[in-house]
């Protein structure tokens, strides 16, 4: 009766979806509705959807699980997110709205070369490919163990079926219909996590101060940690990774800049990521409150939890908690991962389609517009294929927590692209434009080199820092670089 039930919400949900597609497409099926939604959203509502992007199905179920390893440090992190998120209004907004860049590495092409904007546009299509395919992976896997291993359905077929579905409802208006699908489904998923809150609660006979009382008592109610500054908890190392990570994840990736750059103007935008930025403490703070009272849950029932921390949630809410909350928690992380996932299709098609083939307006010429629609189709089908090949390739790897495993290669891939826009933004420098694809390739290596030296000379495992060391290396390699006139003042668009 399980698999189902399950199966039943997910039908019911989807059909919502291709609703809002059919609405949303009537209107507008051409390429600067794909990519800019027209200029013409609203950005309350732009913001609203964000939440549920930048929160994905990973934060779900991860977050809630990392509780029983680090307890409640997760919140410095969260900390140092939000002071990204005004790093973004106040310092990247403006310039991507003053340049009117439909994607953010134009920046790069006006500032450094060609070959500098390739190179972060191709950072940023490696990375988004691989995370977004990891966040998708850790929600196929739940569906496959609650539902489909009882139909016999193969995981392929599983993985193909949700590609195929967030496929159908982006391809033909993108980023105008998933503005919309992203809002509806950030509402579900925060509803979702409060009704799962408010039924472990009622089943552990608790009222909203007992939840409190027992959130603040347990021992994984800690959240700072200044002690060991070897620690990759320590609040200094978390705080400002935290930060660099928001600017870098956000500010410096095509997909979470390309629905700020829908809202009307630049004061629309920025009020945008305020709000969301400010609205992600809080939410994260109830996703690690989850993980203490599910700790407290399985103490109180004398449940055996799983070892992979990724497993508790989905656990206890299939086989504990009883068909309500399961119920509820499969449309929590369908919405989550959905919302993550469709925009980063949208945005890998749209980078993909500008950065990398070159493709330009069609200035009203039918013909060009009919050949780009098709460039862009053939994209978006070859881009949904390579999602299907990574999540197969992450599932035979494996790993013990989805999102570690995100922020740790986060570190790695968009080193470079935050190396590249401090040294755009804040210095003279002049690299020669055809050899920073080589500085951008050795930034990472000569980064992996030095963690296991670190670990092996010191035995000092090195956390998420490894962005900020990344983002230097690569300045460094730019002024070495150089040309010699470094004097010379930059173009003016290369400076606020």
């Amino acid at each position: 009766m399980q698999p189902m039930y399950v199966l039943i919400v997910i039908v019911a949900y989807l059909g919502m979806l291709m609703f809002i597609s059919y609405l949303t497409s009537r209107k507008g099926t051409n390429n600067d509705a794909f990519f800019r939604a027209n200029r013409s959203s609203k950005w309350y509502v732009v913001a609203f959807g964000m939440i549920g992007t930048s929160i994905s199905g990973v934060t779900f179920i991860s977050v809630p699980g990392w509780v029983s390893t680090i307890d409640m440090t997760y919140m410095q992190m969260v900390l140092g997110f939000f002071s990204g998120y005004l790093v973004i209004a106040y310092v990247l907004l403006p310039l991507y709205y003053r340049l009117n860049l439909t994607t953010i590495y134009g920046y790069l092409d006006t500032r450094f070369g060609s070959k500098s904007y390739k190179t972060g546009a191709w950072f940023f299509l490696l990375s988004k490919i691989v995370g977004a395919a990891a966040r998708l992976y850790l929600v196929a896997f739940i569906l496959q163990s609650l539902v489909f291993n009882a139909l016999g359905v193969p995981f392929i077929i599983t993985v193909i079926g949700i590609i195929l579905i967030i496929w159908l409802y982006s391809f033909k208006s993108g980023i105008k219909t998933i503005i919309w699908t992203d809002w509806l489904q950030t509402l579900l998923f925060i509803t979702a996590l409060v009704l799962i809150v408010w039924q472990l609660a009622t089943q552990m006979g608790l009222d909203f101060g007992g939840v409190v009382t027992a959130v603040k008592e347990s021992p994984h109610s800690r959240i700072f940690e200044f002690d060991s500054w070897s620690s990759t908890q320590n609040f200094f190392k978390q705080f400002f990774s935290g930060m660099f990570i928001t600017i870098v994840m956000t500010g410096l990736d095509q997909d979470q800049m390309q629905k700020n750059l829908t809202c009307k103007n630049l004061k629309d935008a920025q009020k945008n990521v305020i709000s969301y930025g400010f609205a992600f403490v809080p939410m994260n703070f109830l996703f690690l409150s989850l993980g203490v009272l599910l700790l407290l849950f399985a103490q109180q029932n004398n449940i055996m939890l799983p070892e992979v921390a990724d497993q508790i949630l989905p656990m206890l809410a299939s086989e504990h908690m009883g068909p309500t909350v399961l119920g509820i928690f499969i449309v929590g992380i369908v919405a989550a991962a959905f919302s993550s996932a469709d925009s980063a299709l949208a945005s890998l098609t749209t980078s993909y389609c500008v950065d990398i083939l070159g493709m330009k307006s069609s200035n009203g010429s039918e013909e060009l517009e009919k050949k780009n629609i098709r460039t862009r189709r053939i994209t978006h089908v070859v881009i949904s294929a390579v999602f299907v090949v990574l999540i197969m390739i992450i599932h035979a790897i494996g790993s013990d927590s989805i999102i570690n495993v995100i922020y740790t290669m986060a570190s790695y891939t968009y080193g470079p692209l935050l190396g590249l826009y401090i040294a755009g933004l804040y210095t003279k420098l002049k690299p020669m434009d055809k050899l920073v694809p080589y500085i951008a390739i050795a930034a990472p290596i000569l980064c992996y080199g030095l963690e296991l030296l670190m670990m092996h000379v010191y035995n000092y495992k090195m956390g998420y820092e490894m962005l900020l060391i990344n983002g230097g290396l690569t300045v460094l390699g730019l002024w070495i670089i150089s040309l010699r006139n470094n004097n010379t003042a930059p173009s003016p668009t290369s400076r606020l």
